[in-house]
């Protein structure tokens, strides 16, 4: 009897032991992950979003996942993101992923396509329809593994120094505008450029450009885009609902415990939402300052643009599925999607706002 109660305080002394000395392994076992991103260092919504997240993620893990945050240009080009981590440069990225429609154009159906889906739409699609799937195949390409990390919503069509009534209008302007929207400019005869958003108002203030898309009011405000152009026009065909990515290198995804891989994801889709909040909040009243502190004239597309736009996105779009067999893929996919959201968008928030502007006294 006396024994066997000495086995057991034996045992149970070892095990006090062992606990004590896990505190420790574990804190050893920290690790500090690097993120880049194609962001101006704390610029409202992106950047800051992207901060959010990685203070997430370590917040989650209970500090064992320490993520260090590096503007663009602070480690890595905006546009090197991508390959400073599928190589392991840095491990992680974000950013919007038609960034990256150079290595292959399904990248573009991973933030947005000209006249494709609003943000709850492409959500669905990722989530419900297939799309994270699809996305994981592409991404494994390269090593990467991505998520959905933010979202801007709606988009502006962007800063014009003259006023654009018909498609002549178009011809020969210098626009930035990056993804598969910029080849639908460069078809109606405009020049389209991509480039990192820090050096859009330099470009605009020199006359490199004539116009550009950016975001929305709120960060446009923020890049005062008023002080070199008057002309704010909208909507948004090219961006209808932008989804911005962030990915991880795959082998560091793979070395993560299952619990901190559903902590990266969990992570990421706390930020969709978080961002899309944040920008619906703030775009109204940044549009109000922009119009009744700036003189910024508010005008429409013309429809005739639209119109003449819609159709060759429609072409841009489909020469996708022929890039490969994984690119007709990801649009069939797209497509079928597309095709189901605007059938139950058109019974709901469109028939909805309709019904908001109907002449009723509602604010007592």
């Amino acid at each position: 009897m006396i024994r066997r109660t000495l086995l057991k305080l034996g045992m149970l002394s070892g095990a006090v032991a062992a606990s004590g000395l896990a505190a420790p392994a574990i804190a050893q076992g920290k690790r500090t992950l690097k993120m880049v991103t194609t962001w101006p260092k704390n610029f409202p919504g992106l950047g800051t979003g992207a901060q959010r997240l990685a203070d997430s993620i370590g917040e989650m893990t209970d500090g064992q996942i320490d993520v260090t945050l590096y503007a663009a240009g602070e480690l890595v080009p905006a546009f090197e993101s991508y390959d400073a981590v599928s190589s392991g440069t840095a491990d992680m990225y974000h950013g919007a992923d038609y960034y990256w429609q150079g290595k292959h154009k399904g990248f573009n159906f991973f933030t947005s396509v000209p006249f494709g889906m609003t943000a709850d739409e492409i959500s669905a699609w990722i989530q419900w329809g297939g799309g994270q799937e699809l996305w994981n195949e592409l991404a494994g390409r390269f090593n990467v593994r991505s998520y959905m990390g933010g979202n801007t919503g709606v988009q502006m069509g962007g800063w014009f120094r003259k006023e654009i009534n018909s498609l002549d209008d178009m011809q020969g302007l210098k626009i930035r505008m990056p993804g598969l929207g910029g080849e639908v400019l460069r078809r109606i005869g405009a020049a389209a450029v991509a480039m990192p958003g820090g050096e859009i108002f330099p470009a605009m203030q020199s006359g490199a450009i004539d116009a550009s898309e950016w975001v929305g009011p709120w960060n446009d405000l923020a890049f005062g885009f008023y002080k070199v152009a008057k002309y704010y026009y909208y909507p948004g065909f090219h961006e209808p609902g932008s989804v911005l990515s962030c990915g991880m290198n795959l082998d560091v995804f793979n070395s993560l415990s299952k619990a901190h891989q559903a902590v990266f994801q969990a992570a990421c889709h706390q930020e969709t939402n978080r961002m899309l909040a944040e920008f619906n909040r703030n775009n109204g009243d940044a549009l109000a300052t922009l119009i009744n502190e700036h003189g910024v004239e508010l005008r429409r597309v013309p429809n005739e643009v639209l119109t003449t736009i819609g159709e060759i996105s429609g072409q841009v779009v489909h020469e996708v599925s022929q890039e490969d067999d994984l690119g007709k893929e990801i649009y069939e996919s797209f497509i079928t999607n597309r095709r189901n959201s605007i059938g139950w968008s058109r019974l709901s928030e469109e028939s909805y706002f309709s019904a908001r502007r109907l002449p009723f006294p509602y604010e007592q």
